[in-house]
C-alpha cells in the first residue's frame, strides 16, 4: 500500500456560483482524494489541505481545475508551513518582497505569530529568530506564549519582561538544547558587561532555538550580522505604523535608573 501524500490546493473564486464547492468537493471524492482542512484564505481564495495515494491523482485534478472558469488554480503544491497556517488561521503570513526571511504580522494577528513561532520552535537544531516591533506590542508576550504551545521551557538571557535583567552565568541542566533562550538586544548592546557577553557567545553554539528581541540594535556593536538570522520577524500595532528606536534607546543611562544586575 502506497504512503498517503499531503498537498496543498488554494484557488482564487473568479465566479462564486451556489454549489462551487460542492462541485470541487465532488471532483476529489470521484479522484479518491480526501479533504483534510479546508478555509477562505485571503478574500476570495479558499486553501484546503489534500490527502491522496499518488501524484498522478493530483495532476488528473489539476488538469480538471484548469478547465473551470468559476475559479483559478494559485497553488498546488506540497503544503509548506505557510500553508498550513493559512488554512488554519484563515489568513496568510505576509513576507517582505525582497527578503523572503521577513515575515510581517499585525498586533490583530498575535494567533497566527504565536502558531508560526510555535512551528519554528519545534524545529530542531540552532535557530536565530529576530523580532522587530515598538514597546508594548506584544513581543516578548508573543516568545513565551509561543513557547508553551511548543511545549519549550524559556530561559531570559536579558529581558525587560518583569524587570531589567542580564544573566552572567547559566546553571547546568540550562545548557540544555530544548530549551529556548531570549535575549533583548537593546538591553545586551547598552547594559552589559563582558562576562554577559561570554554566555551571549556560549549560548549561540548550542544548537537550539534563540530570540532576539531588537536584531537591528544587537548587531550594531556585536560580531554577529542580520545574515546569521534564520528568520526575521516584524510585530505593528497597524499596518501603518514605523519601527524606529529613539524611543527605545536612550543615550547616557546608567545602571542606576532602574536597572537590576541578576548574576546567577
Amino acid at each position: 500500500m502506497e504512503n498517503r501524500i499531503e498537498w496543498y490546493l488554494e484557488y482564487e473564486i473568479q465566479y462564486n456560483r451556489p454549489g462551487l464547492l460542492g462541485d470541487i468537493s465532488s471532483l476529489l471524492g470521484m479522484l479518491s482524494i480526501n479533504i483534510v482542512t479546508i478555509n477562505g484564505v485571503e478574500d476570495s481564495r479558499r486553501g484546503m489541505l489534500l490527502l491522496c495515494n499518488s501524484e498522478d491523482q493530483i495532476n488528473r485534478l489539476k488538469s480538471i481545475l484548469d478547465t473551470m472558469d468559476t475559479i483559478r488554480v494559485t497553488k498546488l503544491r506540497l503544503p509548506k508551513l505557510r500553508d498550513r497556517l493559512a488554512v488554519r488561521h484563515g489568513r496568510y503570513i505576509h513576507s517582505d518582497i525582497d527578503d523572503k526571511k521577513t515575515f510581517r504580522f499585525v498586533r490583530g494577528e498575535l494567533g497566527l505569530l504565536v502558531d508560526f513561532m510555535a512551528e519554528l520552535y519545534k524545529k530542531e537544531g540552532h535557530k536565530l529568530i529576530g523580532i522587530r516591533g515598538m514597546p508594548r506590542v506584544g513581543k516578548t508576550e508573543s516568545i513565551v506564549a509561543a513557547s508553551v504551545c511548543a511545549n519549550k521551557r524559556w530561559l531570559f538571557v536579558s529581558s525587560t519582561l518583569l524587570k531589567q535583567t542580564v544573566r552572567s552565568q547559566l546553571i547546568k541542566d540550562e545548557y540544555d538544547q530544548e530549551n529556548l533562550f531570549i535575549i533583548d538586544g537593546i538591553v545586551s548592546t547598552r547594559r552589559a558587561n563582558e562576562k554577559h557577553w561570554q554566555l551571549i557567545r556560549e549560548v549561540m553554539r548550542i544548537p537550539s532555538t534563540k530570540v532576539v528581541e531588537h536584531p537591528d540594535i544587537f548587531v550594531q556593536q556585536t560580531e554577529y550580522s542580520l545574515d546569521d538570522f534564520d528568520y526575521i520577524i516584524e510585530l505593528r500595532s497597524n499596518e501603518e505604523e514605523e519601527i524606529t528606536y529613539e524611543s527605545q534607546v536612550k543615550p547616557g543611562f546608567s545602571e542606576d535608573d532602574g536597572f537590576s544586575m541578576f548574576d546567577f
